[in-house]
């Protein structure tokens, strides 16, 4: 049970999601390192939830084995608690299901679901997507949970294990670099969207899809977007694979988050206060782009690549 009037909403509208994080997980699984899965579970789901202003305010998850190892179940559930933490949401139940037969053994799935609240008149819908707004791009803690099944691909190209020492950390492991929790932009966002006072126009969970496919989501049919992709400095990870993988630019922008995982378009005047009160809250946030009529743009997302 939760007690939506305890948290102190008047008029609120419930916001759901439910996720999981891809083949992300057969990373965690072949390479023995289970903490961090349960971080980017919490993540892709709350992230898709504060795109509409909404605060998580509960967690469940779906653990599923054929049979359960204790051990990896706690390090996957202490993961969950984490990102539930940063996230400021409660952890209030879940499933562990055991299926013989279902899943090799040592392997295992996860989903997770998501449940907000949003005071009607705040809601984020992107309908007040402008020309004029300002795009601003919030960095990402690495490729977080989308693309994986084309970095394992590239790892075999590049005759890689996951304890091969890492092309661009030589002090970490494939294996540990690759499983980066996603980042958890919650409660910085929040803070944006309170200081904005109405300014952030619309959010952008870049997740699968890249940018090609996230950004339009939140623009009205006539708008575009220029986007200056020199504007932040991409993590080596991105540039290891392109290079290792000859993925084009083209490609690697639908298909990864490329070093920001949130955009925000935001009320020109607003941008200054939106920049600084991420900087406050520990994030790496730059102008990336503007928001333009469509005939100007070209297409609905433009990248000076």
């Amino acid at each position: 049970m939760f007690d939506l009037k305890g948290a102190g909403f008047k008029d609120p509208l419930l916001v759901s999601g439910t996720d999981g994080v891809g083949t992300k997980l057969k990373i965690a699984i072949d390479s023995g390192i289970h903490n961090t899965v349960g971080i980017d579970l919490v993540a892709m789901c709350v992230n898709d939830l504060i795109v509409q202003g909404a605060e998580p305010l509960f967690f469940l998850d779906y653990f599923g084995c054929g049979k359960l190892s204790v051990d990896v179940g706690e390090q996957v559930v202490a993961g969950i608690a984490e990102g539930c933490k940063q996230a400021g949401c409660a952890l209030i139940g879940g499933e562990t299901a055991e299926m013989p037969g279902m899943y090799p053994d040592g392997e295992y799935d996860l989903a997770g679901f998501a449940v907000g609240a949003v005071e009607r008149d705040d809601v984020i819908t992107g309908e007040k997507v402008a020309e004029g707004d300002v795009l601003i791009g919030i960095a990402s803690s690495g490729v977080h949970s989308n693309g994986f099944s084309l970095v394992r691909k590239i790892m075999t190209l590049d005759a890689l294990t996951y304890a091969s020492p890492c092309p661009w950390d030589s002090g970490t492991t494939m294996g540990e670099a690759l499983l980066e929790p996603t980042r958890i932009y919650i409660r910085s966002s929040l803070a944006a969207i309170k200081a904005a006072e109405g300014g952030v126009h619309g959010i952008v969970h870049v997740t699968g899809g890249g940018f090609f496919e996230n950004i339009p989501r939140i623009l009205p049919s006539d708008m575009g977007v220029s986007v200056d992709v020199n504007a932040w400095k991409r993590l080596p990870v991105f540039d290891w694979i392109a290079e290792a993988g000859g993925v084009q630019p083209h490609e690697m922008f639908r298909t990864f988050n490329c070093g920001i995982g949130l955009i925000l378009s935001v009320a020109a005047d607003k941008a200054d206060l939106v920049l600084s009160t991420l900087a406050d809250q520990g994030e790496t946030a730059c102008v990336i782009g503007t928001v333009a009529p469509r005939d100007l743009v070209g297409r609905p997302v433009a990248l000076n690549i």
